[in-house]
């Protein structure tokens, strides 16, 4: 077996969504819960089909983030992954949708942050053993800590 990191290649300030799943009508269940709950939202999704042919399948409604969802998911050629690159929203809006998609198995992970993928490869295929999402702690958060990220969840309108 062999340990790969896997970055995930996006704009910096661009959230994404990481899972597993374990069907092929994935994609277009995604695409499905993703319209019907943020109808505005755009967005690009890439699936590593496991069998068959093999192939990255893909939707969405933006062809630049549909792009980059393919890019993404070949270069992690890992069984039944998909990821799904957004604008005009964030993971929250869609998360608990995504998850109750029925094939849905796990979500690794749902940021904006740089991302690194741990990737073990086998003779069989790939699999992902987790993800190293942003930087370390670097600390506790101090009183004044606290009162920037009260400031900033009120300013992006997710608390009042």
């Amino acid at each position: 077996m062999q340990l790969r990191i896997v970055r995930i290649q996006k704009p910096d300030d661009m959230n994404f969504i990481l899972g597993q799943s374990h069907f092929i009508k994935t994609v277009e269940d995604l695409y499905e819960a993703i319209v019907q709950t943020v109808p505005g939202m755009k967005f690009g999704i890439g699936f590593c089909e496991s069998s068959g042919p093999a192939l990255v399948r893909w939707a969405g409604n933006d062809p630049k983030l549909i792009e980059l969802a393919q890019k993404n998911a070949l270069e992690l050629a890992s069984g039944h992954a998909f990821i799904i690159f957004m604008e005009g929203g964030f993971p929250v809006n869609i998360l608990n949708t995504i998850k109750n998609v029925p094939e849905v198995c796990r979500i690794f992970c749902a940021t904006a942050n740089p991302v690194e993928v741990v990737v073990a490869e086998t003779e069989q295929g790939r699999g992902i053993l987790g993800v190293i999402d942003g930087v370390k702690t670097q600390g506790i958060e101090t009183e004044a800590d606290i009162q920037v990220r009260k400031e900033f969840l009120r300013k992006i309108g997710y608390k009042l």
